[in-house]
């Protein structure tokens, strides 16, 4: 047992106070029952300081801190290109993606889909989207947060699991979207100051202090501190040199933040869509920070903790390190990623699920307290599932944050095709973005099959091409779309205040010079 009696008080606190403050926020007046828009979408009200820190908070979750931590452990610095390049494409999905979503009024992502090419290709990725949500992401929290309690209370595995995902429950089960956004503020300031605390206090064992410390990794350790690998590095497979800033990365970027709904439903929640871009930016900004409280402590447990089974087991190890009560609090800050996390995956799934699938399909003309209803079961299920899950999939893998970024690397490109296409070229049609979708997994298994030693991420940009090709040939094998299915760009202000475009600049700027530094 690691964890002294001090630090579960401080963990069980958190847990209480933390399922109190979500169903008080998103308690309705008396007499008034929750609708879809509120629960679904937090009745169109979210603030810009509760987006952006949603938005990290449901990025930031087991697989990231835990997962990002390892492959830090077993890469480096270079891991960081998933945040820093991440804080890029919000800039961009604030500016030129979200004035087009908020404008058509959806729920979802599919929604959308329905809207600009028809109820089959949103079917297709609806399904696809549950999949996905249920056996990748939900497992994979689960698992890895369970990683961090195996390790630090000796709980079996499938204990840790299930305490998990009943806080998760207890927590978002009730609420929707405005129970996770108004408390994910919360969430975010823990795990930021959980996160400094063991960046300090792993970088003071190295050097006496934090820059002590680091300068230690630098010396010692100077090939982990490469943004871009070369070719004779055995890491060079996940992280292919110059091509993670010029290819792929960008495509499983966009997709993740610009057209998943598990993403974006913080920013459909929005006020206005100048809140939202203000939420955006936020995000962006606290996504320069990220790496350094992450990837750091993988970095440094190279030398503290040389010999470990697992890479994936850095960031507890690390968490050993700290005194009685600070512990219980970073602790209660991990938990806080993966609660934050698993409540917006469920939340999510029952969107997706309910508007985009039992609504059309069954629910016709019921009521939207059946409907909400009907969102709950959904998030309980897949909940469920995923405990089941976990262990099967997940139980013998070892940087688990790979493996995830690889798998939907099968996908990702059909799924930034189809988007760009619906929105941005007016003569795709059906045909097409069902082509994009499709050609997506049968070439990149063909890729993977036939050049086994291509790095994924060098696969997706190439694939990426392919598909947007391929869809918008394929287009003009149907006639075109009606002139209301189609997005008018025209109808659409892309112009940003100054404030988010001085922001943007600066953080482009920043960004910039990172890489110039440690190239």
């Amino acid at each position: 047992m690691v964890l002294e009696t001090v630090d579960l008080v401080i963990v069980v606190g958190y847990a209480i106070a933390l399922i109190g403050i979500a169903t008080l926020v998103s308690r309705e007046k008396s007499g008034r029952a929750k609708n879809t828009a509120d629960y679904f979408l937090a009745s169109k009200s979210l603030p810009w300081w509760a987006i952006g820190a949603s938005l990290i908070a449901a990025n930031i979750s087991a697989e990231q801190i835990i997962g990002m931590s390892g492959s830090g452990y077993a890469i480096g610095l270079a891991i960081a290109s998933y945040e820093w390049l991440a804080a890029i494409t919000l800039i961009i999905v604030g500016k030129y993606f979200l004035p087009i979503f908020l404008k058509r009024g959806i729920y979802t992502m599919p929604q959308f889909l329905d809207q600009r090419f028809g109820p089959s290709v949103k079917y297709v990725m609806s399904v696809f989207w549950l999949g996905i949500y249920t056996f990748v992401n939900l497992t994979t929290i689960l698992w890895l947060g369970a990683t961090a309690i195996n390790t630090l209370t000796g709980a079996d595995m499938m204990v840790g699991v299930i305490l998990l995902a009943l806080f998760a429950l207890a927590y978002s089960l009730y609420g929707g979207l405005k129970a996770v956004a108004l408390t994910d503020i919360i969430q975010v300031v823990l795990l930021i100051i959980g996160g400094v605390l063991i960046t300090n206090i792993t970088l003071s064992q190295l050097g006496g202090d934090a820059w002590g410390g680091f300068v230690r990794l630098t010396e010692e350790l100077p090939e982990r501190f490469d943004m871009i690998l070369s070719k004779d590095n055995p890491q060079y497979q996940n992280l292919p040199g110059i091509g993670v800033i010029l290819g792929g990365m960008w495509v499983m970027h966009f997709s993740y933040w610009g057209f998943n709904q598990y993403i974006i439903q913080r920013a459909l929640g929005a006020k206005s869509v100048a809140e939202a871009q203000a939420g955006i930016l936020f995000a962006a900004g606290l996504k320069i920070i990220m790496p350094f409280i992450i990837v750091l402590p993988g970095i440094a447990a190279i030398i503290l903790a040389p010999d470990l089974a697992r890479a994936d087991q850095a960031y507890p190890e690390m968490m050993k390190l700290v005194p009685v009560g600070i512990r219980g609090l970073i602790f209660a800050a991990l938990i806080a990623a993966i609660v934050s996390s698993l409540g917006s995956m469920m939340n999510s799934i029952s969107t997706i699920l309910t508007m985009d699938l039992y609504r059309p399909l069954f629910g016709r003309g019921q009521s939207e307290e059946r409907l909400v209803r009907v969102g709950r079961i959904a998030s309980f299920t897949a909940i469920l599932i995923a405990i089941v899950a976990a262990r099967p999939l997940l139980g013998d893998a070892d940087q688990v944050f790979q493996i995830i970024q690889e798998y939907t690397g099968f996908f990702t490109p059909g799924i930034v095709a189809l988007f760009l296409l619906g929105m941005f070229m007016k003569r795709s049609t059906e045909i097409g973005a069902l082509g994009a979708v499709i050609g997506s997994f049968a070439l990149s298994l063909a890729f993977k099959i036939w050049f086994p030693e291509m790095p994924f991420i060098d696969r997706v940009g190439i694939v990426f091409l392919i598909c947007l090709g391929l869809g918008a040939t394929l287009s003009y094998l149907q006639k075109p779309q009606t002139e209301e299915a189609v997005v008018d760009l025209g109808g659409i202000s892309f112009k940003t205040g100054p404030a988010f475009n001085i922001g943007a600049a600066l953080i482009t700027a920043t960004i910039i010079a990172i890489y110039a530094f440690y190239w």
